[in-house]
């Protein structure tokens, strides 16, 4: 997990500095998923008729309040290394391996 400045998918032009998972390099640069604190099972159907997937990653040192995340999977950022402000931590296998899957489902 790192923190990184993160564009608004309808304004690219803002955004937020938020956590998010790494999940591979890619041309110069990371791949990512976003990470909210926002609990998205109690919406998943209104967040699927607009096509965003949430996954549960539980909660770790990327918040300091150690609250409960999730990685939206149907999104990949790409982000340049120069954009990556702190390493936050790291995923344990198990639930990487879980979010990778998720991954594959919502973007094929």
């Amino acid at each position: 997990m790192v923190w990184a400045w993160v564009p608004y998918e309808d304004d690219p032009s803002r955004g937020k500095d938020r956590p998010v998972l790494i999940i591979a390099e890619h041309e110069g640069g990371l791949l990512g998923l976003q990470l909210t604190s926002k609990d998205h099972d109690k919406d998943a159907a209104q967040e699927a008729r607009w096509g965003r997937y949430w996954v549960d990653v539980g909660s770790g040192g990327w918040d300091a309040q150690r609250r409960d995340s999730e990685a939206r999977v149907d999104r990949v950022l790409w982000l340049p290394v120069a954009t990556v402000r702190r390493e936050g931590a790291a995923l344990d296998r198990d639930r990487f391996t879980e979010v990778l899957a998720a991954v594959r489902r919502h973007r094929s």
